[in-house]
């Protein structure tokens, strides 16, 4: 699909005739609409789009442009036995006083059967009626190696002026009875965690929790919410994104608590890098001084590097603490899997999405 042109969809809107693409966040606050992928590992994509407009259903995607792999087809760079081995690695770590949480994540990948059939535009309209979601949007730029389609129900920054809100999710069940102590113990970690990036970057006393471990319903699933929210300081209203970027990212709810020690032992558990999964996802509207970047999470990203031929890729992960049951950790990531695959396969509805 490398002779699609361009494009970005977010929020009703879609963005095309694609102007400038740059690795430098500075560029969010000088003019124009830009989309933005923000990989977990630190690389940075935005693209600047000279026509964004609101979508219309002829702007829809011909839905025969994507065809999914087989259900079967999917792999784990942490298969079962490994990742509840690397959950009592994390718990061995909080015993030791390293740590108190650490989102332990796997890549599903799959090769993509016809590759000339991949468009992830028209994967974003299959995953918004088979899991409709609040951030939901594609980016596609195939020069540029980007082509993303995403999912996310997680805000990681929205700015609006001066005022910025977080909404990290910590805490999944397939209804509200499963959402136990532990998953609120996580959520108020996480918090804690929001507060004090966004405390870099916010003027003194002004960050505060509207929202705090609210049960949101999902497709199939229900999560823990909370909202935190602050006011940039004066040094910081210029360079708002940049400064953004650098005092919050990672996001808090895919890395843990500290989140220094939480990155390093994902560097040493985790045995394939998240990409655009679990890192920032969405657009900026610079001439208006608002933007919304969720975290990407519940994302398919294509890899047309990978040596085996172009690949379709998805993660999944979960929050360890100390209470964490290593099955049980394990069947949450297959839980968060399992609906997104199917619809990327085409058998949304279906027993198909198992990974080995």
């Amino acid at each position: 699909m490398r002779d699609l042109p361009p494009v970005a969809r977010f929020g009703g809107l879609i963005a095309t005739d694609l102007r400038d693409v740059t690795s430098d966040p500075a560029a969010l606050d000088s003019s124009g609409w830009w989309a933005v992928v923000a990989g977990f590992e630190g690389e940075v994509v935005c693209a600047r789009f000279a026509d964004v407009r609101p979508a219309t259903p002829a702007d829809a995607p011909d839905p025969a442009r994507w065809s999914g792999p087989a259900t079967g087809a999917w792999h784990s760079s942490l298969d079962r036995d490994s990742y509840t081995a690397g959950v009592r690695r994390v718990r061995a770590h909080i015993a030791a006083g390293d740590v108190y949480q650490v989102n332990l994540c796997r890549v599903l990948s799959a090769p993509l059967p016809d590759p000339d059939r991949s468009d992830v535009d028209a994967l974003t309209a299959l995953l918004a009626h088979g899991n409709p979601a609040p951030y939901a949007g594609t980016i596609r730029l195939p020069a540029h190696g980007v082509e993303v389609a995403t999912a996310s129900p997680e805000l990681y920054l929205r700015r609006t002026g001066r005022t910025v809100d977080s909404g990290p999710i910590k805490g999944t069940g397939r209804t509200a009875a499963d959402l136990s102590d532990k998953d609120r113990a996580e959520n108020v970690m996480i918090v804690d965690l929001v507060r004090n990036d966004l405390g870099r970057v916010c003027a003194t006393g002004t960050v505060t929790v509207p929202a705090l471990c609210a049960a949101e319903e999902h497709p199939g699933l229900v999560h823990l919410v909370s909202t935190v929210r602050g006011d940039l300081a004066d040094a910081h209203e210029k360079t708002a994104w940049a400064d953004l970027l650098t005092a919050t990212f990672p996001p808090g709810s895919v890395t843990g608590a500290p989140k220094e020690s939480a990155l390093r032992i994902i560097g040493e558990l985790e045995r394939a890098p998240r990409g655009p999964y679990c890192g920032g996802i969405g657009w900026v509207d610079a001439d208006r001084g608002t933007g919304e970047l969720a975290v990407g999470i519940r994302t398919f990203w294509i890899d047309r590097t990978d040596p085996g031929g172009p690949a379709l890729r998805f993660g999944a992960g979960a929050g360890i603490i100390w209470d964490s049951d290593p099955v049980r950790e394990w069947a949450e990531t297959e839980l968060k899997a399992h609906r997104l695959l199917a619809v990327a396969s085409g058998r949304h509805g279906t027993s198909g999405g198992e990974q080995r």
